[in-house]
């Protein structure tokens, strides 16, 4: 990892951000209640990963109150965008087409994605010198 990036989330952390996107500020049990709705989670679990991520950075923890409440550092869209740069680069050798065009044949894409995807590039195109 270099010095300016910011720590990649594991599976496990991305799953407990999502809960802090959705939530907001939340305590370790309010996360543990939403991620055992989803799958088996022990409590535990959750505590330890919220504590490694605020090591990490990935997470900020309020101690002012008797029970420490979590918010995320990071927003979700620079989140996904780290990450997509990342996959962009370890995957597919910075090529965007590629990344592209197997995003668009593995999923079927609905009418209002293609429309939207039509929009963003005629934006890229015009943002061009």
């Amino acid at each position: 990892m270099s010095k300016s990036s910011s720590p990649k989330p594991t599976k496990a952390e991305l799953a407990i951000l999502q809960v802090l996107w959705g939530r907001g500020a939340s305590t370790v049990r309010e996360v543990h209640e939403v991620l055992s709705a989803q799958r088996k989670t022990g409590y535990t679990t959750v505590l330890k990963l919220m504590q490694i991520m605020a090591q990490k950075g990935l997470v900020r923890r309020d101690e002012s109150r008797r029970t420490h409440v979590y918010t995320a550092c990071a927003t979700k869209t620079k989140t996904q965008r780290q990450l997509a740069k990342d996959l962009l680069e370890r995957v597919f050798g910075g090529s965007a087409e590629r990344l592209v065009m197997c995003a668009l044949e593995g999923k079927r894409v609905t009418s209002d994605e293609l429309a939207r995807i039509r929009q963003l590039l005629d934006q890229i195109e015009g943002d061009e010198p």
